[in-house]
């Protein structure tokens, strides 16, 4: 559950801002009334930023592995003209 702070007393009191960051989940920190940052663990930010598997791993798992795929190109389509 995140709590809401106001910049002012964020600023006043990080060092509850960090204390419930760490205990109880990520804190919002407000400015005029709108949310703008969030406080939050080491651990919680490494799991939402790590990636998952690795992009190899992702497309071996994929519906279309080990699908035999025929792709043919037309030779005579030499895409369309631009004007730069």
């Amino acid at each position: 559950m995140s709590t809401q702070w106001p910049l002012q007393e964020a600023k006043n009191r990080l060092s509850d801002v960090v204390k419930q960051a760490l205990q109880q989940g990520p804190q919002v920190i407000t400015l005029r009334g709108e949310p703008v940052v969030v406080v939050l663990s080491v651990r919680e930010f490494r799991t939402l930023t790590e990636p998952r598997e690795s992009l190899s791993t992702f497309f071996r798992s994929g519906p279309l592995h080990g699908v035999d795929l025929e792709i043919e190109r037309n030779r005579e389509d030499f895409g369309r003209e631009i004007v730069l």
